[in-house]
């Protein structure tokens, strides 16, 4: 089996959010939910929960983003 960057989702309030996605897109959303509930046997009711997510964790992954923000606190800290 392959190793996805997300596991099961946590079971909380989801909130509305709209957004437009490139059909490509949303296609690679509902395969990879598709994915992720084999893998995990949870399935996905509704691929879009997985944007969050998603988003949580290219964040937290991403080191250009991290530094930035650190620079950004140490600054604001700074005055």
């Amino acid at each position: 089996m392959s190793k996805l960057k997300l596991g099961p989702l946590p079971d909380d309030k989801p909130v509305k959010v709209t957004v437009e996605l490139p059909a490509s897109v949303h296609r690679d959303l509902v395969a990879y939910a598709e994915v992720l509930g084999r893998e995990t046997g949870q399935a996905v009711a509704d691929p879009v929960r997985l944007i969050v997510p998603m988003l949580e964790r290219f964040m937290a992954t991403d080191r250009g983003f991290a530094k930035a923000r650190r620079a950004a606190q140490i600054h604001r800290g700074a005055h």
